[in-house]
């Protein structure tokens, strides 16, 4: 396989992760009243925490995948993004073998600061001329995009995706709420 298969195989997985969150946030949000939006949240609670570890170790492993085998060099924000990514994918994994309750203390934070240099990053992308970042070098500036597929995802909407997938599945509320 080549390079533009994991790029593509990772995109598509995004846009995934992608859907499959709005489809819970949807449900606890605007569908929250409805039969169909309980049931959808009761049936995806069980699944909530593997699947939040299970993303955020593909995040992690992708990462780790475009710069140590593809050479993609990351930038500064890049850094920033995995300095979030990397423990939520050992917490969590941990965290979901563990058991441990009430975990969203602890990993939405993190999450919602990897998510917003994510946000930047990818903003910054599409729009290096109005954005200046103040934190990334020449050697590897942080606009360049590695690649994009589908207009619109690349690395950083990737971390996005993962993140955002995150901080929804790990503030479920309860089936007691």
């Amino acid at each position: 396989m080549n390079n533009e298969t994991f790029e593509l195989f990772f995109a598509m997985l995004a846009v995934a992760t992608l859907v499959g969150t709005l489809i819970v946030l949807a449900s606890r949000t605007i569908l929250r009243s409805t039969g169909f939006g309980t049931a959808v949240i009761d049936g995806f609670r069980p699944f909530a925490r593997p699947l939040s570890a299970a993303i955020a170790t593909t995040c992690m492993l992708g990462s780790l995948y475009f710069s140590e085998i593809v050479n993609y060099k990351p930038c500064r924000l890049c850094w920033m993004q995995r300095g979030a990514m990397y423990p939520l994918a050992v917490l969590l994994v941990i965290f979901t073998l563990a058991k441990t309750r009430n975990i969203g203390r602890i990993v939405v934070p993190i999450a919602a600061i990897g998510s917003c240099i994510s946000m930047y990053h990818w903003l910054l992308e599409r729009f290096p001329e109005n954005l200046d970042s103040g934190v990334c070098s020449k050697d590897v500036p942080c606009e360049f995009v590695w690649f994009e597929h589908f207009g619109f995802v690349t690395l950083p909407f990737m971390a996005l995706t993962g993140f955002l997938a995150i901080i929804v599945f790990n503030t479920l509320p309860s089936a007691t709420e």
